[in-house]
């Protein structure tokens, strides 16, 4: 009985993997960033462009029609006592009675008259009440959609959270340019004419900058 023997393998050891370079792993880590950071900026860049287009261009009347109203009414007895007013308890009532939203602001008590105002973006509502009465009298004023997206853009009367929004999309938008600009510096055949671009177009906005501050 003869006993055959397995040959043995003659394929060369797989060799270890090398370790990535430093610049290697810099130029994936920069891919990853401003790939992914590039999405969740997308919608914000397009909301930003779009509304800088129309608060550039006030004088368009599409979805920017005004509507002005003026309501009455009397404030229930306790809303003001030896001269101070229950600010918080008027607003209330105000925004109960006659629908009113925004931020409420601009408390102020003359004589006899005490008024506030309420803010949203696009949105005006001013209130004047007697204080001897307690009847008031509330100028609103609405305007369009163009409007209350201008407002927006710019972060007027719109409160806490969309500021903390509009800084945030500052961020996002810093690293998308920060890391663009790192991936460019990997790219040897069109960085250079890449960067004289973008060296041309930052000459072009300082000149333009210029002729509009004269």
């Amino acid at each position: 009985m003869s006993l055959s023997a397995k040959p043995e393998s003659t394929a060369p050891a797989t060799a270890a993997r090398r370790p990535r370079s430093l610049k290697a792993r810099t130029h994936v880590w920069l891919r990853w960033l401003h790939t992914y950071t590039s999405m969740i900026s997308l919608l914000v860049v397009l909301f930003f462009s779009l509304t800088g287009i129309t608060l550039n261009h006030p004088d368009w009347a599409f979805g920017s029609a005004d509507t002005r109203r003026e309501v009455t009414g009397t404030l229930p007895a306790g809303w003001i006592r030896d001269g101070e007013v229950n600010w918080l308890a008027v607003a209330e009532e105000l925004r109960a009675r006659q629908g009113l939203h925004g931020r409420a602001e601009d408390t102020r008590v003359d004589g006899n008259e005490a008024s506030l105002s309420f803010r949203a973006p696009g949105y005006s509502a001013d209130a004047f009440i007697d204080t001897r009465t307690g009847k008031y009298t509330v100028n609103v004023e609405a305007q369009g959609a163009v409007a209350v997206l201008n407002d927006l853009h710019r972060g007027r009367d719109a409160g806490g959270a969309w500021a903390w929004l509009i800084d945030l999309s500052g961020v996002f938008l810093t690293v998308v340019s920060l890391t663009g600009l790192g991936i460019l510096l990997y790219l040897k055949k069109t960085r250079v004419k890449a960067l004289a671009a973008m060296l041309g177009a930052g000459v072009l906005v300082l000149v333009l900058a210029r002729l509009a501050i004269r």
